[in-house]
């Protein structure tokens, strides 16, 4: 868990950095095997999960950004969704470094914007680092895609996933049709575990 680490005491503390040092990890955070082109998925949520991203235009404003960003470093976007404090983002990349520097970039600048909206500046973060979860195979990509998709509904912020906008659904729904989204959620409807330990 992403807070496990604060919880320990200085000794704990001491004893996990040592290990990660003998094994050759990053001394604080999670080992990243695959730096390569692969398709995956990415989550980052809002510090201590904190509604950052509440207002409708937050949101939105967020969207854009994310997306273009996105775009900015050639991956093929597959699948997203914005919440109010977290979100989800499934790609194709060359590099899972383009991404790791495109978010550091995305979160700096809107931790900046908006914690001078908020009268904040100085006295809140906003962002934990991202986590990303690589997609082995084509039943697993589907899984997440469904995943991303009925995200808001899992953290009840709807009940008809259709009501959500900032997700790619719609954008599913008006490519391929409601038919096409009820096949794939049969088919590859996630597990009740997907997302344990990971997603707020």
């Amino acid at each position: 868990m992403p807070y496990e680490y604060r919880k320990l005491s200085q000794t704990e503390r001491q004893e996990v950095v040592e290990i990660r040092k003998q094994r050759g990890f990053p001394l604080h955070a999670p080992p990243h095997p695959f730096r390569d082109e692969g398709t995956f998925l990415i989550t980052a949520a809002n510090f201590e999960h904190k509604m950052v991203m509440t207002a409708p235009e937050r949101k939105t404003e967020f969207q854009e950004i994310l997306l273009r960003g996105f775009h900015e470093i050639k991956a093929e976007i597959i699948g997203w969704v914005i919440l109010s404090n977290h979100y989800h983002i499934l790609a194709t990349v060359e590099s899972l470094n383009l991404i790791s520097s495109l978010l550091q970039y995305l979160h700096g600048k809107t931790s900046r914007d908006w914690n001078s909206q908020d009268g904040m500046t100085g006295k809140r973060k906003i962002w934990y680092r991202f986590s990303d979860r690589l997609m082995r195979d084509e039943a697993q990509l589907n899984q997440a895609l469904n995943y991303v998709h009925y995200n808001p509904v899992k953290h009840g912020y709807v009940k008809d996933v259709y009501d959500w906008p900032w997700s790619s659904l719609l954008t599913y729904e008006e490519d391929k049709g409601k038919e096409w989204l009820r096949e794939s959620w049969k088919k590859y409807a996630p597990p009740a575990d997907f997302g344990k330990d990971w997603d707020v």
